[in-house]
């Protein structure tokens, strides 16, 4: 029984993950920074970095701060509450990141059974781009880019075929006035009326 307790960890750990979005026209320097602080508060707070993936930069569903893409880093860490705290104050000072975000993935881990793979937890050096990205207008996001202006002869033609097609739509306008083809007006009342006669 003594030595069941004396297994049983002091305190336990929980398994995070967090994402974090950095500025798309970051510097590698200022990324490496970032990614160091992030290792350094982990373990100065007793957890363990478990993987780091470099997910590179995407496209964002809206402009955070200005931006319109981002570079997004995962960290997946076994850690104790106190460090999620101290890690998102961290990232909120930090000016290259936009946003950030942490979930709680498991409970109750005890931090002494951690393995950790030395080539897991290495953060990735930033890559410039290859295609500069250049933000879209917006006259071509509304489409108005790819409107071609008429000439006056299209314009005419345009308008020529609205006027013989008025001529058309008078003869089916009293169809759909009401009336019948003898030229009487029929209402709803006096269509239940012939129903419930030849009931």
């Amino acid at each position: 029984m003594t030595a069941a307790k004396a297994k049983a960890p002091t305190r336990w750990a929980r398994e995070y993950e967090t994402i974090y979005i950095l500025r798309s026209n970051v510097v590698a320097e200022d990324a490496e920074k970032v990614g160091t602080r992030v290792a350094d508060v982990i373990a100065r707070l007793g957890g363990h970095l478990t993987q780091v993936d470099h997910w590179g930069r995407r496209q964002l569903a809206y402009k955070i701060n200005k931006q319109s893409r981002g570079i997004f880093v995962y960290v997946k860490y076994v850690a104790f509450n106190d460090a999620v705290a101290e890690l998102e104050r961290n990232l909120r000072l930090m000016d290259d990141v936009i946003r950030y975000q942490t979930i709680v993935l498991r409970d109750r881990i005890d931090p002494s059974t951690v393995e950790v793979d030395p080539e897991a937890v290495k953060f990735e050096a930033i890559e410039d781009d290859e295609e500069p990205y250049e933000e879209e207008s917006l006259a071509s996001r509304l489409g108005m880019s790819r409107l071609e202006p008429r000439s006056a002869e299209g314009y005419e033609g345009a308008t020529a075929g609205v006027a013989e097609s008025d001529g058309d739509a008078s003869d089916g306008d009293d169809a759909m006035d009401g009336e019948d083809e003898s030229g009487e007006d029929e209402s709803p009342a006096d269509a239940d009326d012939d129903a419930d006669e030849e009931v």
